[in-house]
């Protein structure tokens, strides 16, 4: 049996955490979790169901991909429409969007001809048009996104062609191009954040965001493993920027602009749920001895008990307008993350946390075989169905150990 939040902890937000108590286990002194709330437990979905729900997401973005090999358009708009400078912003989440596919179809490590097209044209779309990503205007710096998950994009695809020295090559050069427009638009004081409402400075002059921070450090990680090297003094400057942005409790400030007010609903545990699983993963995967396996647990815990927090918000058309302002689209990037938090304990700790996670995604697919949590032109379900096809691949069980 695995554990779970009870349904009436689930529905108030986290707020009824005692249903989900375990009555028989006493918090044990020095205990980590001893203020976590323990969940009540469940069996974990079958991997078959996993597997079938997988298979109906690629299939969404097989039959959504355009023509062009892209993923995403400006379309679908509505009246609380954010600010996107055309035609800037809109190169920039689809050029974000498209690079999530990749990485999520080529993660899946489907053989099926369909599935190798349709990877096939989304890269030559990403490799055609990246080098053309630039920010929209002064204030509107999107295209920071496109970058990151470009670079991760980029990681996984060049494990594919070992064989092909040109299109190697290509991606080599991709990948470098993508190191300096992070550099380029990097933040005076280290990191990323995406507007610039400050001085509109070709360097930007607003300060970084903690989990666009999180995203590209990550990204870099894989690049790294993949035989890329990031720019050392821009990977130490966003830890840096991380750090100064970390709170007492382990939350993480939403900006370094929201320091002077640390209490705010969006900077306390509740409001952080959806990046403090990023944040804790990059400082982690770049050395931090901080981010022990104790920390990882802990926000473990506090994301399936109080996932609530993340799931008020989830599919609001207003970004911040729940509880702790949380905005919807934390919540398939913060479940994303987690997964790959959960990854770092040991084999015998994770098939908890992949149960609790595998409930939750597949409880919340849509009928079409999409996911999506926020309102965004018709980039939404795109990414949602990108980011939940990587975090359910890290749900299914290890393959077993051939003796």
């Amino acid at each position: 049996m695995i554990a779970r939040l009870s349904l009436v902890g689930w529905i108030c937000g986290g707020l009824a955490f005692c249903s989900a108590a375990r009555g028989d286990e006493p918090a044990r002194p020095g205990d980590p979790l001893a203020d976590i709330p323990r969940l009540a437990p469940i069996d974990p979905p079958d991997p078959e169901k996993i597997q079938a729900a997988i298979e109906r997401g690629i299939q969404f973005l097989l039959k959504d991909q355009n023509a062009d090999g892209s993923w995403g358009s400006a379309e679908r708009t509505k009246d609380l429409n954010i600010y996107a400078p055309v035609p800037g912003a809109h190169d920039a989440f689809r050029s974000a969007v498209t690079a999530l596919c990749l990485a999520a179809l080529i993660e899946q490590s489907d053989s099926r001809p369909e599935v190798a097209a349709s990877i096939r044209r989304g890269e030559d779309w990403l490799l055609a048009n990246l080098p053309a990503l630039r920010r929209a205007n002064g204030d509107a710096i999107y295209n920071v996104w496109g970058h990151a998950y470009s670079v991760l994009a980029l990681a996984k695809m060049s494990s594919k062609y070992a064989d092909d020295p040109a299109r190697s090559q290509q991606i080599a050069d991709l990948m470098a191009l993508q190191f300096n427009f992070l550099e380029r638009y990097e933040s005076v004081d280290g990191g990323w954040g995406y507007y610039d409402f400050r001085y509109q400075t070709q360097k930007p002059s607003s300060d970084s965001i903690s989990f666009v921070n999180a995203t590209v450090l990550i990204a870099f990680h894989e690049a790294k493993q993949a035989g890329f090297t990031p720019p050392q003094k821009i990977v130490d400057r966003a830890i840096a920027a991380i750090k100064r942005q970390q709170l007492p409790d382990g939350s993480f400030l939403y900006g370094e602009y929201l320091k002077l007010q640390p209490r705010r609903g969006i900077n306390r545990p509740g409001g952080s749920l959806g990046r403090s699983q990023a944040c804790n993963l990059a400082l982690r995967l770049w050395g931090d001895a901080g981010i022990t396996d104790d920390v990882v647990r802990v926000w473990q815990h506090r994301l399936y008990a109080r996932t609530g927090w993340l799931d008020i918000g989830r599919k609001r058309p207003i970004p911040h307008e729940s509880w702790m302002q949380v905005a919807g689209y934390f919540y398939y990037y913060g479940h994303y993350y987690a997964a790959k938090s959960f990854e770092l304990l040991s084999p015998s700790e994770q098939p908890e946390f992949q149960a609790h996670m595998a409930v939750l995604m597949l409880d919340r697919q849509e009928k079409d075989g999409s996911w999506w949590d926020y309102p965004l032109y018709n980039y939404h379900q795109q990414y949602g169905t990108a980011l939940v096809l990587m975090t359910l691949k890290r749900c299914l069980p290890a393959p077993p150990v051939a003796e």
